[in-house]
């Protein structure tokens, strides 16, 4: 595991934050967080019957006595939360469609986080991105000030590491929408003990081109040194404007990043999720999130391809972000 991890491991174990898993019935989730309740560094609740839990690992796992099982069907205080979720909705759902509602364990899962039982959610497993911030937006919704949500990717090889951001969430991004990302991914640098020095980036850089893509990240840029005067930000940038120092200084020599970007924000979902793809495979950097940024309560989306690993991973990044 890489020094990043290590790192957070030691940090989140101090808060030992409890996180949720609404999919404790697929074995790669369920072997993760019996792994972080065995390790100590966390409270692991796993969503699911305790039988179909047990009978979910084909590795014949001994759970851990730290890992808490809930079934939403026999769950003591459901009523609790059907009324905390009849609230939250606002009339937009009966109390016995609540009811129902919350045996989806997205929904349950979401709803234990909104009412302080847990501090964050990992799901996506088994899942649609969809199918996981679809209650978060319902129930746990933005941050003040933030209107969409935004998914970043912290990209780490040995020491190197970079948010790229919006790769999972906004299909077209307009300049307020990229301005809010580009904010929000300079806080998930800060949290991965990145400096951030914040690249928007286009296939122009200051001017080069001229086009209402290219006038978009322009005035995405304004409006995010206008909410943050003290943050390092520029645009529009091309990649390699913003990444080396020696073409920055031929293209964009006044500019504050010097070639030295650590977070770039993409024009649009397209670019974002293309770009942080190829920086994986032929770049041989690992890929961590998607980090959904800008909610009041870290829930985050795993790839339905991940591996074990993956999820002991994104369940410490989500640790990481209820400390």
């Amino acid at each position: 595991m890489s020094d990043l991890f290590t790192s957070m491991k030691d940090q989140v174990k101090v808060g030992y934050p409890t996180i949720v898993f609404p999919e404790g019935t697929d074995e790669r989730v369920l072997a993760a967080a019996n792994r972080l309740a065995r390790d100590g560094i966390l409270k692991p609740i796993v969503i699911g019957g305790e039988e179909a839990v047990k009978d979910a690992s084909s590795l014949n796992l001994e759970l851990h006595s730290d890992l808490e099982i809930i079934d939403p069907a026999s769950y003591s205080e459901m009523d609790g939360l059907v009324e905390s979720f009849v609230e939250r909705r606002k009339g937009k759902a009966t109390a016995e469609q609540a009811q129902e509602i919350l045996l989806n364990v997205n929904y349950f899962g979401t709803m234990l986080v909104h009412t302080g039982k847990a501090d964050g959610l990992v799901s996506g497993a088994a899942h649609s991105t969809g199918d996981t911030v679809r209650p978060a937006l319902q129930i746990i919704k933005t941050k003040e000030g933030i209107k969409k949500t935004s998914g970043a990717f912290v990209m780490v090889k040995g020491d190197e590491k970079y948010v790229f951001a919006d790769c999972a969430i906004n299909i077209s991004p307009d300049s307020n929408d990229l301005a809010e990302i580009g904010l929000s991914s300079a806080e998930t640098a800060k949290m991965f003990g990145i400096e951030p020095k914040v690249a928007m980036l286009s296939f122009s850089t200051k001017g080069s081109a001229k086009s209402p893509e290219t006038k978009k990240v322009e005035e995405a840029t304004r409006i995010a040194k206008e909410a943050a005067p003290e943050l390092v930000i520029d645009g529009e940038f091309q990649f390699d404007a913003a990444f080396v120092p020696e073409v920055a200084q031929k293209k964009a020599p006044e500019s504050p990043l010097k070639g030295e970007a650590n977070v770039f924000v993409f024009p649009s979902l397209e670019a974002g999720n293309i770009g942080y793809k190829m920086v994986q495979r032929l770049g041989g950097y690992e890929a961590v999130g998607p980090v959904l940024q800008g909610l009041n309560k870290p829930v985050n989306d795993l790839s339905r391809g991940c591996s074990e690993e993956d999820v002991y991973k994104l369940a410490l990044i989500t640790a990481m972000q209820s400390l």
